[in-house]
């Protein structure tokens, strides 16, 4: 039998065989939160598209107010979206507002705090005025055809608000990568069903499939299949017909007699790439390709698939998604003494309850079955006990990978 294989070579032999997506799709720009712009953005127009008061105040020139005490008459008024249609000329200014174009002639704006209004329309001037003082000078944010948001950007709030005000009512961006999931085995039942004597409430789905959808991909649930070979071939069938950029089963990728996932892929027509782990939890994985589209077998253990999801699938999906790898590795200190390990690389549950020189302490749970859900979801961090390694003391540095934000 070949030797286990060890995590990180897994990890990068599976993101080699797996290209990017290169579709790209034009959407709405309110549909495009998180979304990866496929081209550069540019400008379509200028903004500001002129000179604009930043403040609410008066236009004027500051050759006309050299000193506190100066007197001007106000000619007219400027408002947002209203300009004042005049030039302001010698020991004149015009009442102005926030957002509103700073009139012909004027340089400078005094704010109204800093002016005493007189009889007449005039003021008096209670403050030195500088010249170009809450002025935005047109294009002062960007200019027309300016290139302000590169292609790869995955598009935050704040990009999507100057992408807004760049004229851009629709964006390219990449297509999301689509996930098929396939769970298998006839002693599944869905949520919310009546398990009968030897079934179990199915729910690796829906952990796995919300890590895929904050990982940027699109779902398709294939549902549970039982045990019937027919069914399972049907099932993968539908993903390769949806064009599914990743095909996700979870449980009987064995090969036990009643592990029926591994010959119904390869029949077909999978490539398996490679099977078995060298951790724990998580032995089980299995990673093939149908054609273009990436296969990640998944154990059937909530917990390992769930581990295997955080160390494989999210990394896949980045890369498929055009997204920056996301780094969950932190380090930590134990809260108690970690026992030698074996040939398998371990990650062990774990919950913070201290914090020492800025590093969380992380106490590992006594049970560690990759079975117990309730463990897992108490966890904030699976602290990684690599293969070989040594007795750990209390107290001692490891790595950890991060659960929560």
């Amino acid at each position: 039998m070949k030797p286990l294989l060890p995590v990180a070579e897994a990890l990068q032999r599976l993101l080699d065989a797996a290209p990017p997506v290169s579709t790209v799709e034009r959407i709405g720009l309110a549909a495009s939160a998180d979304r990866v712009l496929a081209s550069d953005l540019k400008a379509q127009i200028t903004q500001p598209p002129f000179n604009a008061s930043a403040m609410d105040g008066y236009a004027l020139r500051a050759a006309d107010a050299p000193a506190i005490g100066s007197e001007l008459t106000v000619i007219g008024t400027a408002s947002a979206g209203h300009a004042f249609e005049g030039e302001v000329g010698a020991r004149e200014t015009v009442r102005i507002f926030t957002g509103a174009p700073v009139p012909e002639g004027a340089d400078s704006v005094l704010i109204q705090e800093d002016a005493e209004v007189l009889d007449d329309n005039r003021i008096r001037t209670a403050f030195n005025v500088t010249q170009g003082r809450h002025i935005r000078p047109r294009g002062q944010d960007f200019m027309r055809g300016e290139t302000v948001l590169d292609a790869g950007t995955r598009l935050s709030f704040a990009d999507l608000t100057v992408a807004a005000a760049m004229n851009h009512a629709e964006l390219a961006v990449y297509r999301k990568p689509l996930v098929a999931i396939l769970a298998t085995g006839d002693e599944l039942v869905p949520p919310g069903g009546e398990p009968q004597v030897a079934q179990i409430i199915a729910s690796n789905t829906f952990g796995v499939a919300a890590l895929a959808r904050q990982a940027g991909a699109d779902i398709l649930d294939l549902g549970i299949v039982q045990d019937d070979d027919r069914l399972i071939r049907a099932a993968i069938g539908k993903a390769i017909a949806a064009e599914a950029d990743v095909l996700v089963t979870l449980g009987g990728a064995s090969v036990g007699d009643h592990d029926l996932v591994q010959a119904g892929l390869k029949a077909e027509g999978m490539a398996l790439d490679f099977w078995r782990i060298a951790m724990r939890p998580g032995k089980p994985l299995m990673v093939g390709t149908i054609g273009p589209m990436q296969v990640l077998g998944l154990p059937g253990n909530p917990v390992a698939s769930l581990v295997c999801s955080l160390l494989f699938l999210e990394p896949l999906l980045h890369k498929l998604g055009h997204q920056a790898p996301r780094s969950r590795e932190i380090t930590v200190r134990t809260a108690t003494a970690l026992k030698a390990n074996d040939v398998r690389q371990d990650y062990l549950r774990a919950r913070f309850v201290g914090e020492e020189d800025g590093k969380p302490i992380a106490e590992a749970f006594t049970k560690q079955d990759s079975s117990m859900m309730k463990i897992m979801a108490k966890s904030d961090c699976l602290i990684i006990r690599p293969p070989h390694a040594p007795e750990l003391p209390a107290g001692a540095e490891c790595k950890a990978i991060r659960l929560r934000d």
